[in-house]
């Protein structure tokens, strides 16, 4: 019964949805191109080989830079088969792009509608299907376990606000993620809550963004823009949502630090200008990255990056793939998503860079990594835009505690990493060696 008001409601809910993507096209146009896509509708030309096409779901840029070392993993340790990005967000598929250029097919995941999905999986015919973190889509499941196609649950999290919630459905819950071939956990908490929502065939393997590669350009450009900035007390408020900026440009202005820089980074492109606005009707002077460093000439670090103003008192990083480069231009960084209740943001990035971390008290999506990272010794939680500010200017007076912090970060997430090997080693025993394309007989 849940299953046939759940399809309904996605037939009543699909022209909705469209209208949604024109109307999110004016701030980013993304979003009305390959709406066909978003209904399994694919469009150029596909593969005509039998090669194993391992089709990999992130659905927006972190869950697609997470999926960075494993597919290049995959990719090594099959090197005949073809891989598929699929995504749900014109951001995480520009991420795709810049990050794997064409060695990746890529196309949006369709809708949870049967007809959309039969259409996806006919088309592409996968081998293996891996879907990152959170993704659960009844009808997905249910569609590629009539296919025969083997859906992993990759770098699986659930939080306790969410295992609430799920298991309010009951018996529908276990069928749902009981369709999962495997299910790959980052934590044991996760295992144990996937377990009681009926995941079978569940191994604890590690968060595969402690692997993510920070780039040394990147490094090297934050570095650059640093000398440029000059000797000033520098922190990041990285990933931002809608609502957190006046959050911390509360606990700037409460900071009172004459030489303080903050380096505002919203995580969603389309806020930029909006952001930007924002810190001028605070009164404050903002210098957007994209003119200050423009891409193409700083950006590449390598030659010299014009000296900021002193009169700036916001670095607006509107730029796309550039975190690293924000965290080490940084003496402390702060992870946003967590001063509002929508569980915060990834924190493993800037702790590979060796920056001291702050983050908010809402983190449920990142539970086990903060608590680890807050027992290391390499982040502290604050609990609001004053907390904030007492935390920073006490750091910002004490240089050896800043450096413990870093060393500590980076000894954390250096001392976390190899998930990516241990999920390729079980991934690969679920590749046919002579796979035969999935749909064979329903495509006649």
């Amino acid at each position: 019964m849940l299953r046939a008001v759940y399809n309904a409601l996605w037939w009543i809910a699909a022209p909705v949805a469209v209208l949604r993507l024109l109307w999110r096209s004016r701030r980013e146009p993304g979003y009305r191109w390959y709406i066909g896509e978003r209904f399994g509708r694919v469009g150029g030309r596909l593969p005509e080989d039998d090669a194993p096409l391992i089709w990999v779901h992130a659905v927006s840029v972190g869950e697609t830079r997470a999926a960075q070392p494993l597919i290049d993993a995959l990719m090594k340790a099959r090197p005949d088969a073809r891989i598929l990005l699929t995504h749900m967000t014109p951001s995480g598929r520009a991420t795709g792009e810049q990050i794997f250029g064409d060695r990746v097919l890529r196309c949006y995941l369709p809708y949870d509608l049967p007809h959309a999905v039969r259409r996806f999986l006919r088309a592409w015919r996968p081998s293996l299907g891996l879907v990152m973190e959170t993704e659960v889509w009844p009808t997905l499941i249910d569609e590629c376990r009539r296919a025969d196609v083997p859906l992993v649950l990759t770098n699986a999290r659930m939080s306790e606000r969410s295992y609430r919630r799920a298991a309010r459905f009951g018996h529908a819950t276990r069928d749902v993620f009981g369709g999962f071939a495997r299910v790959l956990a980052q934590s044991p908490a996760d295992a144990q809550r996937l377990t009681a929502l009926g995941a079978r065939n569940i191994a604890v393997l590690g968060n595969l963004k402690f692997d993510m590669h920070t780039p040394p350009e990147l490094v090297a450009r934050g570095h650059a823009w640093r000398s440029a900035i000059g000797e000033r007390r520098v922190w990041v408020a990285a990933s931002t949502r809608e609502g957190e900026e006046d959050l911390v440009l509360q606990a700037f202005a409460a900071l009172a630090l004459d030489d303080a820089l903050l380096v505002l980074v919203p995580r969603h492109p389309q806020r930029f200008d909006e952001v930007a606005a924002l810190v001028e009707r605070q009164g404050l002077r903002v210098e957007r990255r994209s003119a200050w460093a423009p891409a193409g000439t700083a950006a590449a670090a390598l030659g010299p990056v014009r000296a900021l103003r002193r009169d700036v008192n916001v670095l607006l990083g509107d730029s796309m793939g550039e975190l690293a480069a924000y965290y080490a231009a940084s003496d402390i960084a702060f992870i946003g998503g967590s001063l509002l209740p929508l569980g915060g943001q990834n924190l493993i990035e800037a702790c590979a860079v060796g920056v001291p971390v702050l983050i908010g008290p809402h983190v449920f999506n990142f539970t086990q990594a903060t608590a680890d990272a807050v027992a290391a010794g390499a982040t502290i939680q604050v609990n609001d835009p004053a907390d904030l500010a007492r935390v920073l200017r006490d750091l910002f007076n004490d240089r050896p505690r800043r450096a413990a912090m870093g060393a500590a970060a980076s000894a954390f997430a250096a001392r976390h990493r190899g998930a990516t090997a241990r999920t390729v080693d079980v991934l690969t025993t679920l590749l046919p060696e002579n796979p035969t394309p999935a749909f064979a007989a329903e495509s006649k």
